[in-house]
C-alpha cells in the first residue's frame, strides 16, 4: 500500500520549542469516502499563531494533541473525488496541512481559480494573512485619508500587506518596525512604507517619535510586548489599534504582564480590538476579488521564504518564531 508521511507533535514545549517537539512518521495513504476528495498537499503555511495549539490550553482554536499530525492551512491537487462538485485536477486550499496527503469532506475544501493567481498566493496575500490585514485596515482599526499609520512585524505576511492597503486607503504616512537592516530597507523598498524602525537599534519610542512628532492614528499589532507599549503612548485622541497577535510573547514560561501605560487608553478614549479572521469568512469574497485585481497590476506586493520539503516544515516554523522570514513562510512540498 502507498505511504506518506506527516508531522506530528511528539512532546508539548515549555518555553521556546525545539526540534524534539515534532515527529516525522509514515503513514498509509487513506482513501476517500462517499462525499470526500483526496489531495496531494503542494505548500502548507507556518504561523505564528501555531505556538499557542502547541500548549494544552483553551483557547479560540483547539490545541493539537500529542502524537497526531499537526494541522493548518494547505493547498493541493485533488487526485481522488467521490464528491461530484470537486473533480480530479482542481486545486484546493483546505486546513489539513503537515501531511503529504490528506482526505476531508469537500465542504471543509475551496476550489481556488489557478488562473487568477499562483496556488500559493492562495495561502498569503490571498489568503489567511492577507484577510487578516484587510480586516484589520477597513473594519477593524479603520484607516482613513490623512492617517498615520503604525505597523509593527511590518516585514511579515500580515504586516506587509496591512501596510500598502493602509496607503491605499490613503494614509498620509506609514511606518514599519521590524528587526534588522535587510528587513527595514524591504520595507521601504520593497513594500512602499514611508518608514522603517529597526526595533532592535536605540529606543523604540524615541524612534517612533521623531517619525511621526504628533502621534498615530492607527496601530497595527503583530508583536504585542513593548511595541504595543509604545504605540499606546503615541496614539492620538480617540485613536484606533488592531490586535492580530503578540509573538514577543508565545513562548514566555510565566504570566506576562500588561502594558504600564494602559491608563492612556482612557484618558484619550482609544479602542484596543483583537481580530480574528475565522470570524469574518464572509468578508473573503470581496477581499479575494479587490486582491485579486491588486496582485495583478502589481500595486500589492509580496514577498516569500520559502522552505523546500516536508521534513523541513518544523525548521521553518521554529523560524517563524525567531523572524526568520520576509513575507510569507511557506514550505514546498513537492
Amino acid at each position: 500500500m502507498s505511504v506518506h508521511r506527516e508531522i506530528r507533535l511528539a512532546r508539548r514545549p515549555f518555553g521556546e520549542p525545539g526540534p524534539e517537539n515534532f515527529e516525522l512518521a509514515e503513514v498509509t495513504v487513506p482513501e476517500p469516502g462517499t462525499g470526500q476528495i483526496l489531495v496531494r498537499n503542494t505548500w502548507m503555511s507556518v504561523d505564528p499563531y501555531m505556538r499557542g495549539r502547541m500548549d494544552d490550553r483553551a483557547s479560540y482554536i483547539a490545541p493539537f494533541e500529542v502524537g497526531a499530525a499537526l494541522d493548518g492551512s494547505a493547498i493541493g491537487e485533488v487526485v481522488a473525488s467521490r464528491a461530484a462538485g470537486i473533480p480530479v485536477g482542481a486545486t484546493v486550499s483546505h486546513f489539513l496541512g503537515w501531511r503529504e496527503y490528506a482526505v476531508l469532506d469537500a465542504d471543509a475544501a475551496a476550489v481556488v481559480d489557478t488562473g487568477v493567481a499562483r496556488p500559493q498566493d492562495y495561502l498569503g496575500a490571498l489568503g489567511p494573512t492577507g484577510l487578516t490585514a484587510y480586516l484589520a485596515v477597513t473594519r477593524i482599526a479603520p484607516v482613513g485619508p490623512g492617517d498615520v499609520v503604525f505597523v509593527s512585524g511590518a516585514a511579515g505576511a500580515v504586516g506587509s500587506v496591512a501596510g500598502q492597503l493602509a496607503r491605499k486607503l490613503g494614509a498620509a504616512k506609514v511606518i514599519g518596525s521590524a528587526g534588522g537592516p535587510e528587513k527595514t530597507k524591504r520595507i521601504v523598498e520593497g513594500f512602499g512604507f514611508d518608514a522603517a524602525i529597526d526595533y532592535r537599534a536605540g529606543s523604540l519610542a524615541e524612534r517612533l517619535a521623531e517619525l511621526a512628532p504628533e502621534g498615530i492614528d492607527v496601530y497595527v499589532d503583530n508583536v504585542g510586548g513593548d511595541h504595543l507599549r509604545t504605540a499606546i503612548g503615541a496614539l492620538k485622541v480617540h485613536g484606533k489599534a488592531a490586535l492580530i497577535g503578540m509573538i514577543s510573547q508565545y513562548n514566555a514560561t510565566e504570566p506576562v504582564p500588561g502594558p504600564s501605560n494602559l491608563y492612556d487608553v482612557v484618558t484619550k478614549r482609544l479602542t484596543l480590538r483583537g481580530v480574528l479572521v475565522t470570524d469574518h469568512q464572509d468578508v473573503l469574497p470581496e477581499y479575494l476579488a479587490k486582491a485579486a485585481s491588486w496582485l495583478t497590476d502589481g500595486s500589492l506586493r509580496t514577498e516569500e521564504t520559502v522552505v523546500e520539503g516536508l521534513d523541513q516544515a518544523p525548521g521553518a516554523f521554529l523560524g517563524v518564531l525567531r523572524g526568520a522570514n520576509t513575507g510569507k513562510m511557506l514550505v514546498r512540498l513537492v
